[in-house]
């Protein structure tokens, strides 16, 4: 018998398109999958096994089976984004616990591609930190479940890393798909602005929040991020969508100018030597591969730290108005409380700006930027939402400083696992790009896979194993 979970997206599609399985035996598994491990994982808050069993011959049902790119595949869908006939909780005892009457955009496009979501995962209150934990549970990293999986779309990752879903929507307004990615030795993308549609809190934090996909493979990634995008189902294309996912194939190779930087943005943190030695590796990989690769560090000012602070806390302050503080965690409150002072100054988006502009030159020489994912692995699963607010943000910031400021410029990054550290956890390196780059960076991604191929599961027993 053919074991379907563990499987890849694209395998998983075509079969059901060649009707070698159907959906229902497909999400069957994977929801028997979930049940077996996630008491481990906490990977989800909800799990809609009857729905998504009636969603799975639905789909099956379909006059269009042959030609839908996720058909029948199990996704997981971060618990910020709507899902009809469900709650969106927020990773908060705050928000009302009414089903939602439509999806959102991305979930719809996922749906009419075929796709059956499975359950709505664990994510930190309001999504704010680089850990998953709260009043619905804690994500933990299935590579090492004493560890974090990392936040804020920490469920969505765990599930994927888990073998529980093939693929999962997540999203990212300071690093929060990349960083549980770059945890659980996934591929995670953060598009550039535009390219997927947002519509994440009260306005995407000023703009900065992206939606995007988790996946164990290179194809899975942009296979989900194409029809987030809306080139895969006849849906309207968003801006800079055509330019996102023009990917040059395998045989048409494309010399690219790289540069490895292994410096941290942010003044007084530093990077450890296992992701920096990741980060140099890959470098010397895509060399060897032909590409142009140098050392060489953006210009990160001064300034960087105290204004991604301020665009955090303020990101914050605007998703808890009408909220009440008294469900609030304390950190929560502390951080919105924080950022108030500068809600009117972030609107204004000069220093983000300012940014762009600083970065431009750098960019207009290097194609791609490479670094370490993160600068330390992720820290212990634990009650972070019950510890003060200071100790979470120097926590949050010495462990993931290298993701927050491509959010500030709105541009296209990505992680990508990359070898073992000592700890037997997953490495990982990040790629960020110019505005529409998506496809340059999914390339390059697809090498260093070639180059280096991961593990894409963790070895947590049952089904699909290690796979």
């Amino acid at each position: 018998m053919t074991s379907w979970a563990g499987r890849t997206a694209a395998e998983i599609a075509a079969a059901v398109r060649e009707k070698r399985v159907t959906p229902r035996e497909v999400v069957a598994e994977h929801l028997a999958r979930i049940e077996l491990l996630d008491a481990r994982v906490g990977a989800f808050r909800t799990l809609r096994a009857t729905a998504a069993l009636a969603e799975a011959d639905e789909v099956a049902a379909r006059a269009d089976l042959a030609e839908l790119p996720l058909a029948g595949v199990p996704v997981a869908v971060k618990d910020n984004l709507a899902v009809r006939g469900e709650s969106t909780r927020n990773g908060t005892a705050a928000s009302p616990d009414t089903p939602a009457d439509e999806d959102h955009v991305t979930v719809a496009r996922l749906r009419a591609a075929g796709a059956v979501v499975v359950g709505l995962t664990n994510c930190p209150e309001l999504c704010v930190f680089g850990t998953t934990e709260g009043v619905h549970g804690t994500a933990r990293n299935p590579w090492d479940t004493t560890r974090t999986a990392g936040g804020s779309s920490g469920g969505s990752a765990a599930a994927v890393a888990a073998g529980m879903v093939p693929i999962a929507l997540g999203n990212d307004g300071m690093g929060s798909l990349r960083i549980p990615a770059a945890n659980c030795g996934l591929v995670g993308l953060k598009p550039g602005h535009g390219v997927v549609p947002a519509g994440i809190g009260h306005g995407d934090w000023f703009g900065m929040s992206e939606n995007g996909p988790l996946a164990t493979t290179v194809e899975d990634a942009r296979l989900m991020f194409s029809v987030l995008a809306g080139t895969e189902t006849g849906t309207e294309s968003t801006t800079g969508a055509e330019a996102a996912t023009g990917v040059v194939r395998a045989g048409d190779p494309v010399t690219r100018t790289v540069a490895v930087s292994v410096r941290s943005p942010l003044m007084g943190v530093t990077v450890s030597r296992p992701y920096a030695d990741a980060a140099r590796a890959a470098g010397e990989l895509l060399a060897g591969a032909g590409h142009r690769v140098r050392r060489a560090d953006p210009p990160y000012p001064v300034w960087l730290g105290t204004t991604s602070l301020a665009h955090w806390t303020a990101g914050t302050a605007v998703d808890a108005e009408g909220l009440d503080p008294r469900r609030l965690a304390r950190r929560t409150r502390v951080h919105a409380a924080l950022g108030r002072r500068f809600v009117g100054s972030v609107r204004g988006g000069v220093r983000r700006e300012q940014l762009r502009e600083r970065f431009e030159p750098f960019f207009a020489e290097h194609e791609v930027l490479l670094t370490p994912a993160l600068a330390r692995r992720g820290p212990a699963a634990a009650e972070w939402h019950r510890r003060g607010w200071l100790r979470n943000v120097l926590v949050n910031t010495n462990y993931s400083p290298l993701t927050p400021p491509w959010n500030l410029t709105g541009w296209p990054a990505m992680a990508v696992p990359f070898g073992t550290l000592a700890s037997g956890m997953p490495g990982a390196v990040q790629l960020v790009g110019r505005p529409g780059s998506e496809a340059v960076l999914l390339e390059l991604a697809g090498q260093l896979e070639e180059l280096r191929p991961w593990t894409r599961t963790a070895p947590l027993g049952g089904s699909g194993e290690g796979l």
